[in-house]
């Protein structure tokens, strides 16, 4: 059905999803890498975004074909209309999965870096994307390490009270139970944590 073909919100039996004449599989063999989500989930200030984007730059000069979703990014465009309640945080992580998964089925492998305190949105995040390219890494920096950076200075809002539902601080963080890697920044280096995930890569591709 073309965009323009009613004005009015479709219903979910008026929508056909059109399969294209090239496979994801195809895509993977130009591009001579398999698509994975590396899901970076930690506690804010815990390092994801400083390792996201040097594992980015790491695999784009090995040749690879790959992108960061980062929790702040996204929230000047796609997803600038949410807030930071529970529902619009879900809502926020539901629609980067998507999006992770649109850019798996292009063959790209996707690096993103969120909090995702909870359990539930992980959990379904892995259900959107496909838990056969789903890698979710924790990013398991301690909570006193992550509050004395405080590069954004939200801890100490949070522990003042000017800042609802922090996590770490008056919101919960879940960890993974069986995270399919585990990084703390304060224990090893970023280029020691970078080869770790890029190993962790080599090894999803066996």
């Amino acid at each position: 059905m073309d965009d323009d073909a009613s004005s009015s919100p479709l219903a979910a039996g008026q929508l056909v999803w059109h399969a294209g004449q090239v496979s994801t599989d195809e895509r993977e063999r130009m591009l001579g890498q398999k698509a994975r989500t590396l899901w970076l989930t930690g506690l804010s200030a815990a390092g994801k975004s400083t390792l996201a984007f040097a594992l980015e730059r790491t695999l784009h000069d090995r040749g690879c074909a790959c992108y960061v979703l980062d929790g702040d990014n996204v929230r000047h465009g796609l997803n600038r209309d949410l807030g930071f309640s529970l529902e619009h945080r879900s809502e926020n992580l539901r629609r980067i999965a998507e999006v992770a998964r649109l850019m798996n089925d292009a063959g790209l492998i996707v690096i993103t870096a969120f909090i995702s305190p909870r359990q539930a949105d992980r959990a379904s995040a892995q259900q959107i994307i496909g838990a056969d390219r789903f890698l979710e890494v924790y990013v398991s920096t301690p909570l006193s390490v992550c509050e004395a950076r405080d590069p954004k200075g939200f801890y100490g809002q949070a522990r003042r009270g000017e800042l609802a539902e922090f996590t770490g601080i008056s919101s919960p963080y879940e960890a993974p139970a069986r995270p399919a890697l585990a990084i703390d920044t304060e224990r090893i280096s970023l280029t020691d944590a970078v080869a770790q995930l890029t190993g962790l890569l080599v090894t999803a591709r066996t």
